[in-house]
């Protein structure tokens, strides 16, 4: 898996206590070997990870891996991106994104800093 530096993985098993369970909103990147927009998008999340980190927890899951969090959530493309919070997703987006715009797509869902 393509791995975002300082972005944690989640897997089928750990799912809802590292996503649903959480206080913070939770950006969740279902991403894959074989994408090549996700590659793209490793280096932003690590970004967001890093400047955000106590408004936001970034994670990934690899859908190859973790079928049944990708079926649960009727995800069929690379990268989707999904923000939950309250264990319910509030957000969806698709593709890779410069790092402004997703910022700006997240405004929404962030705590007040």
């Amino acid at each position: 898996m393509i791995h975002a530096e300082g972005v944690a993985e989640v897997t089928d098993t750990t799912f809802d206590a590292e996503v649903l369970d959480g206080e913070l909103p939770v950006l969740v990147e279902f991403t894959a070997d074989w994408c090549g927009p996700c590659r793209q998008l490793a280096p932003v999340l690590s970004a967001i990870a890093a400047e955000e980190a106590g408004r936001l927890k970034v994670v990934q899951i690899d859908v190859d891996t973790n079928p049944g969090i990708a079926s649960r959530y009727a995800v069929l493309s690379m990268p989707t991106l999904m923000v939950f919070q309250g264990g319910e997703p509030v957000k969806s987006m698709v593709g890779a994104r410069p790092k402004r715009r997703l910022l700006q797509e997240l405004e929404d869902v962030l705590p007040a800093a």
